[in-house]
């Protein structure tokens, strides 16, 4: 009960932050990216691990909002906030550092944040093997699967299932595209 309550707190602040905001892609909600992330975690991964659902939910609110970890930290708890400070980019850098310090810290990260990333990089993949945004090339495509192979490999022996789901689009990916 009280963890079903936790989780739709998190939904419901997620949907609230993102509230104006689209994908890169078809025109889409934002928020269907951190539900279906979560929903990836709980239907492909089989975790019902609530901080994990809960970071899942609120992993791009500080990044991509006006929302503050200490935000978080005063609705959600320390063990929530540390989770998404975990999984969020710092925008006072630049893209390309970015991404490095994303492959480094995927290695160190905790179980849920791993989690995370696993859900996050196959639902981003999957995007953009079905309908890649228009203004990339598929040279930008092709790096955004390179790249998130190599955050991928370093947490590797997290969850099978997901590991497996995250194979099977490289593999389909790199064969088409050589």
């Amino acid at each position: 009960q009280m963890s079903a309550s936790k989780i739709l707190q998190a939904a419901n602040f997620a949907a609230m932050k993102h509230t104006d905001q689209r994908r890169k892609v078809g025109d889409i909600p934002y928020i269907n990216h951190p539900i279906g992330v979560a929903n990836f975690l709980t239907e492909i991964g089989g975790v019902d691990d609530v901080l994990a659902i809960q970071g899942a939910l609120l992993h791009d609110t500080v990044e991509d909002t006006d929302t503050t970890f200490e935000e978080i930290e005063s609705i959600f708890g320390k063990e929530v906030a540390d989770v998404v400070r975990e999984v969020t980019d710092d925008k006072n850098l630049n893209k390309a550092e970015r991404k490095k310090q994303q492959v480094e810290h995927a290695k160190h990260a905790s179980y849920q944040a791993k989690l995370i990333k696993l859900c996050d990089k196959l639902y981003n993949c999957r995007d953009i093997q079905k309908q890649p945004p228009s203004f990339w090339d598929p040279v930008r495509c092709q790096g955004y699967f390179v790249w998130s192979r190599a955050v991928i490999n370093g947490v590797r022996g997290t969850n099978k299932p997901l590991e497996d789901a995250l194979d099977e689009v490289f593999a389909s990916t790199f064969s088409m595209n050589g």
